[in-house]
């Protein structure tokens, strides 16, 4: 019971802390989102630049490519001098470009200060996108309306992969390919003429709407990376409160085996000299070695009786409620007659119900089939609710006493009362070991609380349910129901040879299911 307590405990703790800590966790977040315009927590900056070197590194032969299709393209109205030079500057560009990327991905994450990076890398894109855009100046004489459509459409295509590449880094997007629309408003601008002026508001346009289209994909990357960290968080508190978890278990079991070795240990200790103040005082009691001088010895001897065998009954409820949460109470089921118990159970609380002025009645349905239980168990549940009984109901009251068969099959065991009855919210309380209710205190003999969770915990083993039915001044019942499969059933006797089988065959009993 300490380890119980001691596990709801920790669980509490653990489920404070966790809160405490996401409470922070939320100040701190919006501190951030104060202090970082981006609206990226620092520790995404690292992997929002991260994503655009892999990107980059991934397609490293990709735009070097296209600018090599580009110069091919424009060699039927451009010089191919500066076609040559022009190709030359973007391959330099981007293998500045190339590598500072291959140098941030081999430095060590924690001696890599992000800010410094993201500037040289948003640097290298800014050149590499001026190169870029050196393409519309060459040869500014060209009025041929093919060369600046082929120009247009070629920047554009490039504008369109650089974003796609820089999304998860804004100002590496600003930096790439604002060179590139500049250029292209600028050699269109220079040109006499409403078409090319259409076309460089429409340049500037589609860069609008690109960027627009860019925001929100980088916020969807943002928010991915925001989704993992809180996925990652909650595992982490996951498995610390499963490792809470498992110490409070690991404690609790330790806790149950220190008890079950203590108990077991006073057991011996106890009942030892127990037994032998019971042997003696029985002896005292009964004079068998003579009579007593003074009489009061003799009521003296009967009073230590009385004691030590309500001390010896107190032990074994302890060890029996100790052995049942623990789990090591062991069943020794045998076919028995409920019927027959429960009556025994009767006789041997008849004289203490009479002497209470108590009556009790039994409603017992015939020809119940036998049950595969333990008999001491059974015996032991109907003792308990029976002294319970006696024990609430006043001088007067009727306990009535019930077995019969259920609806599927099973069979039950019921004891209804006449008592005060038990409030409502006090029913979690009296299942508990060593709990009483209120009107206990006022109404009925002193008592351990443990019949009820005995009862409860024997009817568990036996794979039984246990319902517990009150009415404040109308009195209290306990019905204990047996499942059906512990119900035994009726076999026709097997004919010798030669033996005519009777019209009403004889039966012998089988268990439908046992151990």
């Amino acid at each position: 019971m300490s380890g119980g307590a001691s596990a709801e405990a920790q669980r509490a703790a653990s489920a404070a802390v966790s809160s405490k800590r996401r409470a922070s966790r939320s100040v701190q977040e919006a501190r951030e989102k104060l202090t970082y315009k981006s609206g990226a927590k620092p520790e995404f900056e690292y992997e929002l630049l991260m994503m655009f070197v892999r990107n980059e590194l991934s397609a490293a032969v990709t735009t070097p490519l296209l600018a090599i299709i580009v110069a091919m393209g424009a060699m039927f109205w451009a010089p191919p001098r500066e076609l040559l030079l022009w190709l030359a500057t973007v391959f330099v560009a981007k293998g500045i470009l190339i590598t500072l990327c291959r140098q941030f991905m081999k430095a060590p994450r924690e001696d890599a200060t992000t800010p410094i990076w993201r500037a040289k890398i948003t640097a290298a894109e800014f050149f590499y996108g001026v190169t870029w855009a050196g393409v519309a100046f060459i040869s500014p004489d060209t009025q041929g309306e093919a060369a600046h459509t082929f120009i247009f459409a070629s920047l554009l295509v490039v504008i369109s992969m650089r974003m796609l590449f820089a999304s998860t880094v804004m100002p590496i997007v600003y930096a790439g390919t604002l060179p590139m629309t500049v250029a292209i408003v600028i050699r269109f601008a220079l040109l006499d003429n409403p078409f090319y002026w259409a076309m460089a508001a429409m340049a500037v346009g589609v860069h609008i709407y690109f960027i627009w289209l860019i925001n929100g994909l980088n916020s969807t990357v943002v928010a991915m990376l925001e989704f993992r960290a809180e996925k990652d968080a909650l595992i982490a508190e996951l498995e610390q409160s499963k490792s809470i978890s498992e110490e409070a278990r690991l404690r609790a079991e330790e806790a149950n085996l220190a008890k079950s070795r203590f108990l077991a240990t006073m057991s011996h200790e106890l009942r030892t000299p127990l037994n032998a103040i019971l042997g003696f005082s029985e002896i005292m009691r009964s004079e068998i070695l003579g009579p007593h001088n003074n009489p009061t010895y003799k009521e003296y001897a009967n009073d230590i009786h009385q004691s030590g065998q309500h001390l010896l009954n107190l032990i074994n409820e302890i060890l029996d409620i100790s052995r049942i949460e623990a789990g090591r109470y062991e069943l020794h089921e045998v076919p028995l007659d409920l019927a027959e118990v429960i009556e025994d159970c009767h006789r041997l609380m008849r004289l203490r119900a009479e002497n209470k002025g108590l009556k009790i009645v039994e409603m017992f349905e015939p020809n119940l089939p036998q049950l595969w239980a333990d008999e001491r168990a059974v015996r032991q549940i109907c003792l308990n609710l029976l002294s319970n009984a006696i024990k609430f109901t006043p001088t007067g009251g009727t306990v009535m006493l019930k077995i019969g068969r259920t609806g599927i099959g099973g069979q039950f065991l019921s004891v209804k009362d006449t008592g005060p009855g038990i409030p409502e919210n006090e029913i979690p309380r009296v299942l508990k070991s060593f709990g009483q209710g209120s009107l206990a205190h006022h109404t009925a003999e002193g008592g351990t609380g443990l019949g009820l969770p005995i009862t409860k915990g024997l009817t568990e083993l036996h794979e039984g349910a246990f319902e517990l039915k009150s009415k404040l001044r109308y009195g209290t019942e306990v019905i204990i129901t047996f499942p059906r499969k512990r119900v035994m059933e009726a076999l026709p006797r097997l004919a010798e040879p030669g033996e005519i089988q009777p019209d009403k065959p004889r039966t012998a009993w089988r268990a439908k299911a046992g151990r």
